[in-house]
């Protein structure tokens, strides 16, 4: 016989405590990025400022906290500035390649 689980009790599951290495988080990123959704990137830069520290990430883009986590919130449509900035604080290189023809 199974034993029930109270949903309740499980913990949260917060992605930016597993982001431990760079190559942990370009891997995130890169998986995000494959499914080419704005407002899913915006969400992963900031679980990845959270992994960082938001202050920290914050003081090194330039921005203030709160302007950092409006940046990021789902469905925000930042400036590539901000975007750039940001990811420069995180100490990511924003690069292209050639998309394979399908």
């Amino acid at each position: 016989m199974s034993k029930k689980i109270n949903v309740e009790a499980l913990p949260d599951f917060d992605l930016a405590e597993h982001l431990k290495t760079d190559e942990d988080i370009a891997t995130y990123l890169s998986v995000v990025l494959e499914e080419d959704d704005s407002s899913e990137l915006m969400h992963a830069l900031g679980v990845v400022a959270r992994a960082r520290g938001m202050t920290e990430v914050a003081r090194a883009a330039g921005l203030t906290r709160e302007a950092l986590y409006k940046a990021l919130r789902p469905n925000s449509q930042p400036r590539f500035d901000t975007i750039a900035r940001v990811c420069r604080a995180l100490g990511l290189k924003l690069t292209t390649q050639v998309q394979a023809h399908v």
